[in-house]
């Protein structure tokens, strides 16, 4: 009798630590009251127009109306944001699909699904700029000269490339492209570091305003206009093991990106918040695309086969692979 009543009191304060672990949750206490998996996040994200939606959702209180906590961390580019997605610094990350795609192709050890699409491309939004004295008036001048990018091998690089192509002309992803970060991308026209800058907006509308740069080429048009060119992506792992927290995230930017398609003003008053040297003058004269509210496979098919074209992947992609279910 005494030996098994201390084994069954032993028994009890297991039982009883047991269930207080379960109930602060596996993921170091950030298990939610309402049934998310995790209630913050880290998000990984830019300081351009693309990520207006972010913004609002943080300012609106979007994200906690859905019990979530996000903690944002500015990345240069999508490139960037894929090692820390894939080593758990960061739970989501906004990205280019170019690099996301490619990324999720050629690393057996990555697998990107899509949550949300982010930002499609309109007229002016992406644009070749040259300083205002550059002798450089056309696509085809600038053969064989550097242009600064974001990051390499990503959307910046294959808009560049789609536009020289009818024209003859072809550009060396590592001779011919500087990576440079776009808020930057204005002293290294000044400086003469490059010759030209794949400008997003509102940096694009920024350097025409501050130092008279010239546009050389609209990146947007003919078979790139309306274009997806990024979205909000998580690994494989965490959108199988947090259903509940993705479809959250999900739900929140989704409004966001509804107040943002319906309303430009509030995309123009909330960009001098986040985007650094962005004043509401710019903001106002920019050019704007579109902040789509759910994943157009078909649309991002396209951009898959341009990535096959320009030999970023060896092997045709099936976009809706990626994608990950709506909520």
């Amino acid at each position: 009798m005494s030996a098994s009543r201390p084994r069954a009191a032993l028994a009890g304060v297991l039982a009883i630590a047991l269930v207080s672990g379960s109930a602060c949750g596996g993921s170091g206490g950030k298990k939610s009251a309402n049934g998310l998996e995790q209630s913050e996040v880290r998000l990984g994200t830019m300081t351009v127009a693309d990520t207006a939606p972010v913004q609002i959702a943080l300012s609106k209180g979007l994200f906690k109306a859905e019990g979530l906590t996000v903690k944002t961390q500015v990345i240069q580019g999508g490139a960037a944001g894929v090692p820390l997605l894939k080593s758990g610094r960061l739970d989501f990350s906004f990205g280019n699909y170019v690099s996301l795609l490619t990324a999720g192709t050629k690393d057996p050890g990555f697998k990107p699904r899509i949550v949300a699409d982010g930002f499609r491309s309109a007229s002016k939004t992406h644009t070749l700029m040259v300083r205002g004295d550059s002798p450089y008036r056309t696509i085809k001048d600038l053969a064989g000269k550097k242009i600064g990018v974001n990051t390499k091998r990503n959307v910046s690089t294959m808009l560049v490339r789609a536009a020289a192509q009818p024209q003859g002309v072809t550009f060396d992803e590592d001779r011919n492209f500087v990576e440079i970060a776009p808020p930057a991308m204005e002293q290294a026209l000044k400086s003469g570091s490059v010759d030209a800058v794949q400008a997003i907006e509102p940096f694009g509308t920024q350097m025409r305003t501050s130092m008279g740069a010239r546009l050389v080429a609209d990146l947007s048009t003919g078979e790139t206009d309306g274009l997806p060119i990024a979205g909000y992506a998580a690994t494989e792992k965490f959108v199988k093991e947090n259903p509940k927290t993705v479809a959250a995230f999900q739900r929140a930017l989704q409004k966001a990106q509804g107040m943002a398609a319906g309303d430009r003003k509030l995309v123009q008053s909330i960009l001098p918040t986040y985007a650094k040297g962005i004043n509401a003058e710019v903001a106002a004269g920019m050019s704007y695309g579109t902040y789509p509210t759910s994943v157009d496979t078909a649309a991002l098919q396209r951009v898959a086969d341009l990535m096959q074209r320009f030999q970023y992947v060896d092997k045709k992609i099936d976009a809706a692979s990626f994608v990950a279910p709506a909520p």
